[in-house]
């Protein structure tokens, strides 16, 4: 084998993505919340981006002639104007303008914001404050509090918790004390191992106290998930109109010790796409109100002529190029970023349209592709596009992506997307008989005669379970 340096041409094709693109991709991934945020950021650290005013006087938009002012001439003047907005900044940070509307509009939004959600054990752990305890008793308690799950379950038995507490040396007894003090202040069945002991508890603090309801739960609570009532007859000699009574009162009961008991906040969702209904017309548009039209600061432009006049420091000619250019490839990406949410969003609500006028059953079968395609773009950018967004409609509030969805054809021809199948399939069951519930098999037969479409046993199981409904054995009603 010879060893040596040799020269080999060859040609390739490479993807090579320069920073421009990347940042229009980044950005185009971004939600419209999550857009004003980064606006806001560029805005504190880029002193050469600005907002432009809705209606700017003539006077701010100019640049000012570096001759036309002595005072300031060649690179002393650009020093004296850096140190005076380094002055006015501070480390980038813009001073806003007294905005009274804007304040108010602020004021607002804080008075709006949802409160910090807090865990259960946060929670619980507030209600000692109520409780006389002792010290010991105290930390006893916020480590059983802290040992429950999501539930309000304790999984671990006391005697596992007690060897692994450090603090000090513990029994299974002392924890014993403290939870039947926790119980009686937060919830009788706080602590149980398992739901069957969680509706025992209440059941023992229940002021009516029946022996078929603890029956029932001690010994058939399978048979109840399963809805399984004749079973349930033969086995307690007891009538079905019995057991149902019964079951009543089980319902009534708390399946998880702490239920509701910690706070939770309902997410809030800011549309990226706004469609309206006018005269008939639907029209699609990007709500602006909260992505503020941005321009390159005309005062920077100045200094930047005045870097290249003097030329004495090339650093600082380096550091004001630096700031333009990045202040123009943001304000760019902005608006790439906004005209191809609107070519991508006029695209997918012109398929849609039967959307907009019948709901969920007008939906169509549709893939990303035929939107690339329509919006002239590539698949992956539509996946961008369509990633983390909502669209406000007339019929609601969905995620872009629930716009994209597989079908089959039906009797008639048509294409029926999976979403409005699975709506019919629900219609369908919602309208049923309760005691005499329709199976997988009728469902699917109820579907080919009533709606045209033909899909198998398995699709409907699978539709139906993806709905959350029960099997007919569950549903069934006596």
């Amino acid at each position: 084998m010879k060893l040596g340096l040799t020269q080999n041409a060859r040609m390739e094709q490479r993807l090579v993505q320069s920073p421009q693109m990347i940042q229009a991709m980044q950005i185009l991934q971004l939600s419209t919340l999550d857009l004003e945020g980064r606006v806001e950021q560029e805005l504190m650290e880029n002193p050469f981006l600005e907002v432009a005013e809705i209606e700017p006087e003539r006077g701010e938009l100019e640049a000012p002639n570096p001759d036309e002012n002595p005072a300031e001439p060649g690179y002393e003047g650009m020093i004296e104007v850096l140190e005076t907005y380094e002055r006015e900044l501070g480390d980038g940070r813009r001073t806003p303008k007294p905005d009274q509307e804007g304040a108010d509009r602020k004021f607002e939004a804080m008075q709006n914001a949802p409160a910090r959600s807090q865990s259960l054990g946060d929670t619980l752990v507030e209600n000692l404050a109520f409780m006389n305890l002792s010290d010991i008793d105290r930390e006893l308690a916020e480590y059983l509090i802290f040992s429950l799950d999501e539930r309000g379950f304790l999984t671990d038995d006391l005697e596992d918790l007690a060897n692994g507490y450090y603090k000090r040396a513990v029994t299974a007894a002392d924890l014993g004390d403290v939870l039947d003090k926790l119980r009686a202040a937060a919830h009788p069945a706080l602590g149980a191992r398992d739901l069957r002991e969680c509706l025992l508890l209440q059941l023992e603090d229940h002021p009516f106290w029946d022996p078929l309801v603890h029956e029932l739960v001690e010994h058939h609570l399978e048979d109840i998930t399963t809805n399984r009532l004749p079973r349930i007859t033969r086995a307690t000699g007891r009538s079905i109109e019995e057991i149902k009574h019964a079951l009543e009162l089980i319902r009534g009961l708390d399946p998880y010790p702490c239920h509701g008991q910690s706070e939770t906040t309902a997410a809030v969702i800011h549309p990226d796409i706004v469609v309206e209904e006018q005269d008939g017309e639907f029209l699609i548009g990007l709500p602006r109100q909260r992505v503020p039209d941005l321009m390159v600061s005309p005062n920077y432009k100045s200094l930047l002529r005045q870097a290249r006049e003097a030329g004495d420091d090339q650093a600082v000619l380096a550091w004001v190029k630096k700031k333009l250019e990045s202040a123009r490839w943001f304000i760019n990406a902005v608006h790439q970023r906004q005209s191809t949410m609107q070519r991508i969003a006029e695209a997918i609500f012109a398929r849609q349209r039967g959307f907009l006028e019948k709901g969920v059953s007008g939906l169509v079968p549709m893939r990303m592709q035929e939107i690339a395609d329509e919006a002239h773009v590539h698949i992956s950018t539509v996946s961008r596009a369509a990633s983390g967004k909502y669209a406000q409609t007339p019929r609601g509030i969905f995620p872009l992506k629930f716009f994209f969805t597989s079908g089959t054809v039906n009797a008639e021809g048509q294409a029926e997307s999976q979403t409005s199948i699975k709506d019919k399939l629900k219609r369908i069951v919602d309208g049923e008989d309760k005691q005499k519930p329709f199976s997988d098999d009728h469902l699917a037969a109820l579907l080919e005669e009533q709606e045209g479409v033909k899909i198998a046993r398995r699709t409907v199981t699978k539709y139906r379970r993806a709905l959350d409904i029960p099997s007919s054995t569950r549903r069934r009603e006596f």
